[in-house]
């Protein structure tokens, strides 16, 4: 627990740096005050790659070919398949619960609205944050713990409260739950990259291609609570065999 914790704080302390410094440095350079899209991406961006670097270059997290060597594509798919089958199923359920206030809205507006705001939320994003929430935390905690799904509720419960924004949390530890199952099963962040990663390519594209990104369901499909229920049970239809699949096929690689 004690590692756990300490690869949290650095983190923290990581993103709290490069959200002080960085905008610093900025208003330094350009003279301006405002606060702009490619501020809060350069910002995101260097919070990442510090990261990056940091975990690996101490090895909290081990980065190993073998869970890639053993082919595992038919994971990888049904990953990005269960990620698009809990997309309305988990909207629908964040809309069952009571209103959360909405900390980061204007931020993340303004990063997911500019082309160059893919490049952290989708690509480093998913990356950055498997290693230190899965290859990292995780890891320490289930060689604390030896009751796995404890040090995955764990990891989740640290994934969603770092990601800082209430209305965020409650999706951020349901899908904390489920990496932090696809690591357990694999040892590997790869399933987890990869499931992560669709994830919030379709957030970045759902935000850029519907009108209004916070348009409830009930909205979105005409106002009918029948059609609501409909998506819910077609996206259930593609998430549980998606997760039927998984639970067949997660396995750790064999080495040689």
């Amino acid at each position: 627990m004690k590692n756990a914790l300490i690869y949290l704080l650095v983190f923290v302390a990581i993103q709290a740096g490069a959200g002080i410094i960085v905008p610093f440095i900025w208003r330094m350079a350009t003279g301006s005050p405002d606060i702009t899209p490619m501020l809060l991406i350069t910002s995101t961006l260097v919070c990442n790659v510090i990261a990056l670097a940091v975990f690996l270059l101490t090895r909290w997290s081990e980065v190993s070919r073998s869970y890639v060597r053993s082919r595992p594509w038919g994971v990888l798919f049904w990953c990005m398949m269960a990620a698009i089958g809990a997309i309305i199923p988990s909207t629908w359920l964040q809309e069952q619960l009571p209103e959360l206030p909405n900390l980061l809205e204007g931020q993340f507006d303004m990063i997911l609205k500019d082309r160059l705001g893919y490049l952290v939320v989708g690509l480093l994003a998913p990356l950055v944050e498997e290693i230190v929430f899965r290859g990292a935390i995780l890891r320490a905690l289930i060689g604390w713990n030896k009751h796995h799904w404890a040090a995955i509720f764990i990891s989740a419960a640290f994934f969603a409260i770092v990601h800082g924004n209430p209305t965020q949390m409650p999706h951020a530890f349901l899908v904390g739950i489920l990496l932090g199952w696809m690591y357990w099963r694999t040892d590997s962040i790869v399933p987890c990259v990869a499931y992560h990663w669709v994830n919030n390519t379709v957030a970045y594209l759902m935000y850029n291609i519907m009108p209004d990104p916070d348009i409830p369901l009930a909205a979105l499909f005409g106002g009918s609570g029948t059609r609501v229920m409909a998506a819910v049970l077609f996206s259930l239809c593609i998430l549980l065999p998606s997760l039927f699949q998984l639970n067949m096929r997660l396995k750790k690689a064999q080495e040689p």
